[in-house]
């Protein structure tokens, strides 16, 4: 398969821009340079001009900022076909608020911000997308600044395997499986707690039959009762 096509089959997919038509596809892929980098390396740095957009080929990615002290708080995880890193797009000025790095060796389309920004310009109902995205990220960061400030460490542990479960999570016959690429110092930098806290969370949960840990894997074997946990509903 060419890159013209490998870009457009997987465009098609991509959820913000669902209202393209074929020929504004067409447009969009042949934008596009194929990127690929190893596992660890980034797609762009937090502060770097944001010159670049990007739709995830293949393999994954976080998305994480880094505070003065030099703490990294993760954002969330990318997935194959998966629009990021769109923020020049909308700004011409505008820096990347976060870092993007591979969790495993993975692909992108990039994406020149400022072509990308000429075709919203005259195709202005793709904007739509790219507006839905940016609400929903600012909606995700002022949930987990609430979080954050107002509940205990179980709900947020709970709460960000719930999220890794809604966007990889696979139902299987034991519950519900988040296959991870990162380790659990990362699970606490998403929860915004220690190491320390995340092991001794989990392993009660295991006992309790909450959960099935692994290799790079985590089993919801009792979602429900995670909810329930996120929700500040049970006390475990």
């Amino acid at each position: 398969m060419s890159n013209q096509a490998l870009f457009e089959s997987t465009i098609r997919h991509v959820a913000v821009l669902k209202a393209a038509s074929d020929e504004e596809v067409q447009l969009i892929a042949r934008m596009g340079i194929q990127r690929s980098i190893e596992d660890g390396a980034f797609f762009f740095m937090q502060g770097d001009p944001a010159e670049y957009l990007y739709i995830m080929l293949t393999g994954r990615a976080k998305l994480c900022q880094i505070a003065p002290d030099g703490q990294q708080v993760n954002l969330r995880t990318l997935n194959p076909k998966q629009l990021f890193g769109a923020v020049g797009a909308v700004d011409p000025q505008a820096t990347y608020p976060a870092c993007a790095q591979a969790l495993e060796d993975s692909s992108a389309i990039a994406i020149c911000s400022a072509e990308f920004r000429k075709l919203l310009e005259e195709h202005p109902h793709l904007s739509f997308g790219l507006m839905k995205l940016m609400t929903g990220y600012i909606s995700e960061m002022q949930n987990r600044y609430r979080e954050m400030a107002t509940e205990k460490v179980e709900q947020r542990i709970a709460r960000v395997l719930l999220r890794l479960a809604g966007q990889t999570g696979k139902r299987v016959e034991e519950g519900v499986l988040i296959e991870l690429s990162f380790s659990r110092q990362d699970l606490a930098e998403m929860a915004g707690t220690t190491l320390f806290t995340v092991s001794r969370v989990l392993s009660a949960w295991e006992k309790q039959k909450l959960i099935a840990t692994g290799r790079e894997r985590v089993m919801l074997t009792n979602p429900h009762a995670v909810m329930r946990l996120a929700e500040g509903l049970d006390e475990k």
